[in-house]
């Protein structure tokens, strides 16, 4: 039995409806099509996939390829597949036990992973990157498995763990202080920039594709402080320094205008939050060509959520000091023209609802299609997958989804996406 059969068929055991695998030519009549690259929408349009590439994109008066399947969405708008660029998919989600992950197996949080990235794909985010993992290499393993057709998932780039100080953002905290943590939870503490290139080659020689480094405290660990900045600019250019030499990046969790600042002057490609960001630090990410990813929707689910479920109160308060300044700043890196990509920060949030951040980037100043572009094209830039992801143009893999409608006169109808497909292969059809 192929893997991509297995995969259709994993994904129609688990989503109680079996797949339409991959044939040779697939043609689909797309009512709106998003054109993400030129940033405008299309009406009537046929796109031709073989195998697991798109060949073609033209009007729909083109007649479909003889033989092949016609799969009809001319009653939806068809985008790219979604991208979400800050997912942690290993794992729980709810923190009101900030202890829980010590509590459970590795393979207890491997398998949530595959529930998690399975509920990701159905909700029509096709790729991810996922940026950081208490247990290391949990996040490589299932990025593995969905490559191998073992489960059904989005495409993943994966941090392997945090490069974190010593009870810094990336730690897990919250235990007696004579209890000890196991090494596998700690594989990423770097105190000194010698240690951050250290700890930053064994996470790329251990199958990491980017590096993500806590660059400030962080609103859910205990004890830390989003303000304050946990590495100097050294330490932050050391990692920097050390991807490069694997062809690869620095992905910085930064909330603190001067955390945010130093990553940025180290050379980071993309700051992670940036809740409490200045005009300075705006105007440096825009001259530096930085990346911002901002989970703008997270807060209003921290603070419901949280509050209901009894989650810490320093998490409360934290969350309610960064919310609506993280979102000021976003409104002012938009007008300012600074690079976007979409983020949510899922698995703080239940997996599945990745698109609810969509109309808040337009509440806070993007366009539709500037937000669309934000999980599609832009995100692909973002993670150096534009050639293969992104948009939906010949010679990319077909990601494609499609919300039933004009979707795009209102972005909330993509938390109902009708249809998804990943590689030529659907996965959740009308």
């Amino acid at each position: 039995m192929g893997v991509r059969r297995l995969a259709g068929l994993l994904a129609g055991a688990a989503f109680a409806a079996v797949p339409m695998v991959a044939q040779e030519v697939t043609a689909i009549r797309a009512g709106w099509l998003v054109d993400v690259e030129r940033g405008a929408i299309l009406r009537d349009q046929l796109i031709v996939i073989r195998g697991d590439r798109i060949e073609s994109v033209a009007p729909g008066s083109t007649r479909p390829p003889a033989g092949g399947r016609l799969i009809d969405l001319s009653r939806y708008t068809v985008t790219p597949g979604l991208i979400d660029c800050h997912t942690h998919l290993i794992g729980e989600v709810g923190l009101s036990d900030v202890l829980l992950p010590l509590e459970r197996s590795g393979a207890q949080e491997a398998l949530s992973g595959v529930r998690n990235a399975r509920a990701t794909l159905l909700a029509g985010f096709t790729t991810v990157r996922d940026v950081g993992t208490y247990r290391a290499f949990v996040d490589a393993a299932l990025r593995d498995a969905i490559d191998d057709g073992t489960v059904p998932g989005p495409r993943m780039a994966v941090a392997g763990a945090y490069l974190t100080v010593t009870s810094g953002g990336g730690e897990v905290t919250g235990m007696a202080p004579d209890v000890t943590i196991p090494a596998e939870f700690r594989f990423g503490v770097a105190n000194s920039a010698d240690q951050v290139r250290e700890r930053a080659r064994a996470l790329l020689n251990g199958g990491a594709d980017f590096i993500k480094v806590i660059a400030t405290g962080a609103v859910l660990t205990r004890g830390t402080r989003p303000g304050v900045s946990e590495y100097t600019e050294g330490e932050l250019r050391a990692a920097v320094e050390t991807a490069a030499e694997y062809g690869t990046y620095v992905a910085a969790h930064a909330h603190g205008a001067e955390g945010i600042k130093r990553a940025v002057r180290a050379g980071v490609r993309s700051i992670e939050h940036g809740s409490l960001m200045d005009d300075e630090a705006i105007a440096l990410m825009k001259e530096k060509g930085t990346w911002l990813v901002a989970d703008i929707y997270n807060g209003d689910y921290i603070a419901t959520a949280g509050r209901e479920e009894k989650w810490p109160e320093e998490f409360l308060r934290k969350n309610d000091e960064t919310t609506e300044a993280q979102r000021a700043g976003f409104r002012k890196a938009v007008a300012a023209g600074v690079k976007i990509a979409y983020g949510t920060d899922s698995g703080v949030y239940p997996h599945g609802l990745n698109a609810r951040q969509l109309p808040y980037m337009v509440r806070y100043g993007m366009t539709p299609v500037q937000a669309i572009q934000s999980a599609t094209i832009r995100a692909a830039e973002l993670m150096g997958w534009q050639d293969r992801v992104g948009s939906i143009a010949p010679g990319k893999y077909a990601d494609i989804v499609a919300v039933e409608g004009d979707a795009m006169a209102d972005l909330k109808r993509f938390e109902q996406v009708g249809f998804v497909m990943k590689g030529g292969v659907v996965y959740k059809a009308p």
